[in-house]
């Protein structure tokens, strides 16, 4: 059997024993919308739960739009060309609107990765900057929520009179799904913020994972975190295979997102009927496999399916290497995750972008990872608590002898964009 992987910009082709392969586990067909930008326009004159965006806008004087890092294959061009129209026919003046990356705490976007995020013409035109994380007299606090996070938001957002934020809805592996609240919090949350909001007390929790809203705390809390920032509209999307819109979802926060929930996940749900002992997964291909960092999603969401001391191999491009120096730093302090994960879990501890580690700590305690990249060298791949191998045939080869004649291989080619799962 012959599959293509998701990997970097021009996918991974590989050959797996079809006596042995269930799958491949793929997101379902779904037709594309014909006229996306037609489907925007009538999100924003007909919207779920909100006025019309032309209402909501009438009489503000700034606006402050959120869109995603390029970790995100979000079109924003698509959605923000009908969106700014419609601000400056209610009257708001260019000069006047604000395009915020909500990058969390990811490094800062590049000339190059805004005209490819947004188009050139967006680019050249709108005042485009970045969310700065790590720099907290750029954020007012809002508040301390009940369960103890701290609310420091963006001032740009906070001040500004008209809020929208952008996005994509599909699987995440803390929050249950991506898109709505989440360009707030964490995508222009201060560290402070997610520092506590991501720490263990929430990441723990059973609901903590893909595909979980209700009884999620790390949802519910992000929630509770953008209703105190204030969020007038959004405008979300869903994607297909090749990354064609196949929905917009448009107006409130809370009811338009939920709305895009309850299309994507039956789309994005593939089964198997028991757990298998190798699962073959990517993370995704180009924007998110660029680092280890991201491509930890990938390895989380094949956790569902694999059995306990399994073997999950994942191919990834990793062509900006491990993640920020913070990451990098938490490798080198800790001898092993149980380590780690004692630190964490004594609360006196803490590192930037600590979070991936744990949810990697999380994987390693169900199953071995074995990775494939031209990205990262063997020795070093070495060193981040996981198995280099030189391809991901020869990694199945492997795993197929240590298992017996009767094990079974799931793929997703998709990584992270599937929700895999067990049950009929």
């Amino acid at each position: 059997m012959r599959v293509t992987l998701d990997y970097g910009r021009t996918g991974l082709e590989v050959e797996l024993p079809d006596d042995r392969v269930i799958g491949p586990l793929e997101i379902q067909d779904v037709p594309p919308l014909d006229d996306p930008e037609a489907a925007v326009v009538a999100g924003l004159e007909a919207p779920i739960g909100s006025p019309p965006l032309r209402e909501v806008a009438r009489g503000k004087t700034t606006a402050c739009i959120l869109i995603c890092d390029i970790t995100r294959p979000v079109p924003n061009e698509l959605i923000l060309r009908p969106t700014l129209r419609i601000l400056h026919e209610a009257g708001i003046a260019r000069e006047d609107v604000l395009i915020l990356v909500a990058t969390g705490l990811h490094r800062p976007s590049t000339e190059a990765e805004r005209i490819e995020m947004l188009g050139a013409e967006i680019a050249r035109d709108y005042r485009v900057e970045d969310h700065h994380g790590t720099v907290l007299e750029e954020h007012t606090f809002l508040g301390t929520t009940p369960k103890g996070v701290p609310a420091w938001i963006d001032s740009r957002y906070v001040n500004a009179d008209l809020k929208i934020a952008t996005g994509l809805i599909e699987p995440h592996l803390m929050a249950g799904y991506s898109g709505g609240r989440k360009l707030i919090c964490p995508g222009i949350a201060a560290l402070e913020t997610v520092k506590i909001w991501h720490g263990p007390d929430f990441l723990e929790h059973p609901k903590a994972d893909c595909g979980f809203l209700e009884g999620n705390p790390v949802h519910e809390e992000n929630t509770r975190i953008a209703r105190m920032a204030g969020c007038d509209f959004i405008v979300n999307v869903t994607l297909d295979k090749q990354r064609r819109v196949t929905s917009v979802v448009a107006g409130d926060m809370e009811e338009a997102f939920l709305e895009g929930v309850r299309f994507i996940e039956h789309v994005v749900t593939a089964r198997v009927q028991e757990p298998v002992d190798v699962v073959v997964t990517s993370s995704a291909g180009y924007p998110l496999d660029t680092t280890f960092y991201q491509a930890v999603k990938g390895m989380t969401g094949a956790l569902p399916i694999v059995k306990q001391g399994g073997t999950i191999i994942i191919a990834a491009s990793l062509t900006e290497g491990i993640g920020s120096p913070e990451f990098q730093s938490l490798f080198r302090e800790n001898p092993s995750l149980e380590v780690f994960m004692e630190k964490v879990l004594g609360k006196e501890y803490f590192v930037l972008d600590q979070w991936q580690l744990e949810e990697l700590a999380k994987v390693r305690r169900k199953a071995r990872v074995k990775i494939v990249s031209d990205g990262i060298p063997a020795a070093t791949l070495s060193e981040l608590f996981v198995e280099p191998a030189e391809s991901v045939e020869a990694a199945v080869t492997a795993s197929l002898a240590d298992y017996g004649p009767d094990a079974r291989v799931a793929v997703i080619p998709k990584g992270p964009y599937v929700l895999a799962t067990v049950g009929a």
